[in-house]
């Protein structure tokens, strides 16, 4: 479903990715670990292209993200096209990111009306769908200021959801949470695992990636350093670096 090669980013002169290699089957959960500021969240909007890779490329579903390949050479595509691609990556940041002048059924339609042209009544029917599958069916009139942040969360999730995406990218889904509220949005994450839904997840919840994932990976400075099943990397991981991260978070 995902693949990555040789992906590179600066800001500046400040290296943040340095050479990423990554593969995702198609209805794994990849969960991405690693210190604060060892590039997760760059790679995450590298993927659906919130940020242009200096080298290397992205493939999801077979399809270069951000660009059109001729012979050796990419060309970045114009931003409609990379619009239209992007529809098929669903992301969900650690602040929601609602419309707070929108009530929640409107935060969801939002992007299948404007950007996938689906017809209004349609798209608030698929909306009610995804609020019961979220546990949020009473909350389709309420505005975000009404909600609990674990309860924003899920109707970002939701959100994502709308676009029946190939891939849903997760950028610290819980980090904005208090403690007591973290529980139900991991469960309505571990619930589309459960569906064969395709997801990277970047997170610090080292219980939910033990019992969720089929791969992790940890990253730091810029690299993968190490991946692999979650009873090797969490349990027995290789390398010192991992070994000194694990010994602070677990």
């Amino acid at each position: 479903m995902v693949e990555i090669r040789s992906l590179r980013k600066s800001f500046g002169s400040t290296d943040v990715l340095r050479g990423i290699d990554l593969t995702v089957r198609p209805g794994e959960v990849t969960v991405v670990l690693g210190p604060s500021g060892s590039g997760k969240s760059t790679l995450l909007r590298t993927i659906n292209h919130l940020e242009k890779a200096d080298q290397g490329w992205i493939t999801v579903d077979g399809e270069l993200i951000g660009y059109r390949r001729d012979g050796d050479k990419l060309y970045e595509l114009r931003e409609r096209e990379v619009l239209r691609r992007r529809t098929r990556i669903g992301f969900v940041f650690q602040s929601f990111h609602l419309f707070p002048h929108l009530t929640v059924v409107e935060n969801i339609i939002e992007a299948p009306v404007s950007a996938l042209r689906r017809p209004r009544d349609e798209a608030i029917a698929a909306a009610g769908r995804l609020l019961e599958r979220v546990g949020l069916a009473d909350k389709a009139q309420a505005y975000p200021r009404q909600l609990s942040g674990g309860q924003q969360q899920r109707v970002a999730i939701a959100r994502a959801l709308a676009l029946e995406p190939k891939l849903l990218l997760f950028d610290e889904p819980t980090s904005a949470l208090d403690p007591e509220l973290v529980g139900e949005v991991l469960d309505v994450i571990k619930d589309l695992a459960g569906q064969g839904t395709t997801m990277i997840v970047v997170t610090h919840e080292i219980g939910f990636a033990r019992e969720v994932a089929d791969t992790v990976v940890f990253m730091d400075e810029g690299r993968i350093v190490e991946q692999g099943p979650p009873a090797e990397v969490l349990d027995r991981p290789i390398q010192e670096r991992t070994r000194a991260f694990l010994s602070k978070v677990l």
